[in-house]
Parts: structure tokens; sequence; C-alpha cells
């Protein structure tokens, strides 16, 4: 695993020098209107923005992380896209309205656990989603697997002899044709840190501005 996890690092960085200078080609989303909306570019389901805090009275508002051993009171459960963004408006498994506006940068991971303003423990739930599996003949052929993923800036998962990404057509097309083996799975997605595929998720930093914090929303619940 850690020559998997270097041939990952030195594509990313490799990759990185090269376009060092180049403006991003893909915002992650875009100013919403004073009063307005936006939509994300994110893929899946599409968030749409609004430009202000929703009101403690109509949304749980969570604001911090929870380290302690106290017992989750509520459950929040996102696939690994949402569990990058530092402000989000969704529901909880009980269907209860909730807004996040945790410390910029946070990337939740399942069995984390929240503090909302009102005193309750939120426990985050790493949601299924339709992933690949790749396993090679040998280390080196998913070290080398793991190196052009991490070329392409791609969230990789590696684990005990396999990686898992998210389905993608091309990717499983590179991978097949480099010996591995592309298999269909559903699990959860707890990439490395720092995942290539949302480097760009550091750019919830430009979100601040001047004109206050804004939210993504995810639609249908």
């Amino acid at each position: 695993m850690e020559l998997i996890s270097r041939a990952m690092s030195l594509a990313g960085k490799r990759h990185a020098g090269q376009r060092s200078n180049a403006p991003a080609e893909h915002a992650e989303c875009t100013d919403a209107p004073p009063g307005g909306a936006a939509i994300s570019a994110d893929s899946g389901t599409s968030p749409t923005q609004v430009s202000q805090r929703p009101s403690a009275a109509s949304v749980l508002l969570v604001e911090s992380l929870y380290d302690g051993d106290a017992p989750a009171d509520a459950r929040l459960e996102l696939d690994f896209v949402y569990r990058t963004k530092s402000r989000l408006r969704t529901r909880l498994t009980s269907g209860e309205e909730v807004g996040l506006f945790l410390p910029r940068g946070t990337v939740l991971r399942g069995g984390q656990k929240l503090r909302a303003r009102d005193g309750r423990i939120v426990e985050v739930i790493a949601a299924a989603e339709d992933l690949r599996e790749v396993r090679c003949s040998g280390p080196s052929e998913l070290a080398r697997a793991a190196y052009h993923l991490g070329n392409r800036h791609v969230a990789v998962e590696v684990g005990d002899g396999w990686l898992r990404i998210r389905a993608d057509h091309v990717l499983e097309g590179m991978l097949i044709g480099l010996g591995a083996a592309v298999l269909p799975v559903r699990a959860a997605f707890e990439p490395e840190a720092g995942a290539y595929g949302h480097g760009h998720q550091h750019g919830d930093d430009a979100e601040g501005g001047g004109s206050g914090a804004r939210i993504h929303m995810m639609s249908g619940g």
C-alpha cells in the first residue's frame, strides 16, 4: 500500500506542476446574484446555492466537529461529493432539514461526529455509491494503475490489494488497457486524503469572499 500511495502522490505532484500556472478549468460553483441562486458544476445530483445563511428557526445549524464520546442523537447520510462541502443544506435521515457551516476545507468521513447549535450530536454516515474496484496481477501492476489514476487527479480509495474509484467508463477503459480487472461494487467511498478528483474542494475558500458564506443545497431532499 505504501508503494501505491507513493505512486499516486508522484503522479499528482507531476500533473500539478504542469498545470500550476493554468487557470482553473471548471469553477465548482458560480456566484449567486443577490437574493438568487446558481447551479453548481458538480456531477450527479445538482445542488444549488443560496447566498444567505438559513435562519436557525427553520434549519438545524451544524457549525463544529465533535470529538467526544457522547452517543449520536441524529444521523446525516452523504456520498463523498457532499462530504467535501463545508457549506451544505440537506436533510438528516429523520427528514429534518440541516445546514452545515463547517471549517473551510473540511472533508467528512463516515463515523465522524458533528455538534449542532442546539447541542445535539450528529453522526456522519458514508452513503453507498456505485464504484469500480480495480485489481491487478501483482503489487507493481497495481502501483502502475494507481500512478495513472493519480496523474488524472482521480479520487482513489486504497485497500488491501485493490483500488476503488467512482464509476467512470473512460477510466475503466484505461485501466482495462493496463491489464487491470475492473469490477462494479456498491460501497461507501473513502478515498485518500486530498483526493485528486476533489482537489479543488479548497475552492470553498473563495466562497466566503466579502459577501458572506454561501451554501450548497441538495435537490430531491
